[in-house]
């Protein structure tokens, strides 16, 4: 589902064992208003591109009765189709589709907000997506009833930070509420006077601000360096040293859900079928795609039996998640290819993930190598879980990572981990002890430690048994509740105090 998915499905539902009443709101992406029992409640007449729109309200049961559901409904809100969340746009217009978007959902999610009959105690916002409701609150005429409403925003994750124009373009803050006044040093980006950056507009905003683990919210308040292979706060580092120092900034780790029973680990048999009925699904419906033609044969030429080490990675592909991966070491290899060759015919490594086309065609010009690297090009939740119950050990290089849900859910399933140890991997999995953590001055170095921590832990996994299992019970137990998320919410967020 994605971080900010996770948290408005669970989170809420923990807030509401706590006490309080919780009402999601979203975009229906031109689905959602679809799904069975959903009920139309109204509708809103939003002003927007300088034109009444009228959205319409729907009531959509969820997965807890005690969670209210609102989605609106508007062709806007799926301009691309009908359940596309994110648009591509050309590199030379970043975010304009999707800012459009979520600039029309925010205006209507204002015009919600006032017209409600009971004033919200709290109005929680997540991400750049969210955050030009803070425009309308703060600028926006008639929305004195909003201005008193406590708002606290949530950060995700800092590198996408829905930058766009003030003007000259019809993804604009100006396109979008043509004649608001507003203070333009409370939503300019800092390194591009003439736009608005809304993620920096949330954080300069906001009465509190959480990130989604207390490492990650360390490291945003200090300069990312590319050479030192270090992701910090992404040029709003100042920004947000100056809320931590007023105590506005707190970081808040996500739960994972523990409700579910894993049962028995999914026999080799199993996975092999599983994941040739998901490739033969993927290649009938993009018949042309070498990664799934090279799948195919990798399937049919593993061996019968459960290879003796099985190492996983499931994610999306982009930078920060595969750069380690494939970083180049001084013999010419990628960190990827050097685990491939250390493993030979003894394991197997399974990359389930789909993103951006270079990281994929990587991974493709390697799979196609290398006869002990499955790359399952796309996402499936029916082939992710058996893989995470079946796994010797999860892969998780990633160059930073605010929070991570897959380490949590492979702990959940007794698989231990190696992590880069930044943000929310830093502060889930202990050093072997329930998993393995590397780190690193720099990009190469941090790739050469992640190879090594790989044979650490299977140097232990073949060498002592008896400890290998101590770790892997160890994980299995590690609990990071919802419940505890939410009580740190209520504390550090929600409470004027």
């Amino acid at each position: 589902m994605g971080g900010v998915g996770d948290v408005v499905r669970d989170l809420p539902t923990a807030l509401v064992d706590e006490g309080w009443q919780s009402t999601v709101v979203t975009p229906s992406y031109g689905m959602f208003h679809e799904l069975p029992d959903a009920n139309r409640v109204g509708s809103v007449e939003v002003v927007f591109r300088a034109a009444s729109q009228s959205v319409d309200v729907f009531d959509v049961p969820g997965s807890e009765p005690e969670v209210r559901n609102i989605v609106f409904e508007h062709k806007l809100f799926s301009p691309h189709g009908r359940g596309q969340v994110y648009c591509g746009d050309e590199p030379e217009r970043p975010y304009a589709t999707d800012a459009n978007k979520f600039a029309f959902f925010c205006a209507s999610a204002a015009v919600w907000i006032d017209q409600l009959p009971d004033t919200p105690d709290i109005v929680h916002l997540h991400d750049w997506h969210a955050a030009f409701y803070y425009v309308l609150r703060e600028y926006a005429s008639g929305y004195e009833r909003l201005r008193r409403i406590r708002t606290v925003f949530t950060i995700h994750n800092l590198s996408y930070q829905g930058i766009r124009p003030l003007s000259g373009d019809e993804s604009s803050l100006e396109s979008w509420f043509p004649g608001l006044r507003v203070t333009h040093s409370a939503i300019r980006d800092p390194y591009h006077g003439e736009c608005i950056n809304a993620m920096a507009t949330a954080i300069r905003l906001a009465d509190k601000i959480s990130t989604v683990s207390p490492t990650y919210a360390n490291e945003i308040c200090e300069p990312s360096n590319d050479e030192l292979g270090f992701i910090g706060g992404e040029g709003l580092e100042q920004e947000l040293a100056r809320a931590r120092q007023s105590g506005r900034l707190t970081g808040i780790l996500n739960g994972c859900s523990y409700k579910r029973t894993t049962g028995r680990r999914p026999g080799w048999q199993r996975i092999l079928s599983l994941a040739a009925d998901q490739v033969s699904a993927w290649a009938k419906a993009t018949p042309s795609s070498p990664a799934h033609k090279i799948a195919k044969a990798r399937l049919a030429a593993l061996p019968n039996r459960r290879p003796k080490h099985i190492l996983a990675s499931i994610g999306r592909l982009v930078r920060q998640k595969v750069s380690l991966f494939l970083e180049e070491l001084p013999d010419g290899r990628t960190a990827l290819e050097s685990i491939l060759d250390d493993l030979g015919s003894d394991g197997v490594v399974i990359i389930l993930g789909s993103g951006e086309p270079a990281y994929e065609q990587r991974l493709v010009e390697i799979a196609e190598r290398a006869e002990n690297l499955l790359f399952l090009c796309g996402y499936s939740e029916a082939l992710a879980e058996p893989l995470y119950r079946t796994g010797s050990l999860f892969l998780m290089p990633s160059s930073f990572e605010p929070c991570g849900i897959s380490q949590m859910l492979a702990m959940r399933a007794a698989q231990p981990c190696v992590v880069h140890a930044v943000g929310g991997l830093k502060d889930t999995v202990d050093d072997e002890r329930t998993g393995f953590i590397f780190d690193g001055t720099t990009a190469r170095d941090q790739a050469a430690n992640f190879i090594a921590s790989v044979q650490r832990a299977l140097a232990v996994k073949v060498e002592d048994n008896d400890r290998w299992q101590r770790i892997c019970i160890r994980a299995a137990s590690a609990r990071f509740s919802w419940a505890e998320s939410a009580r740190q919410t209520i504390e550090q967020l929600y409470d004027d105090a």
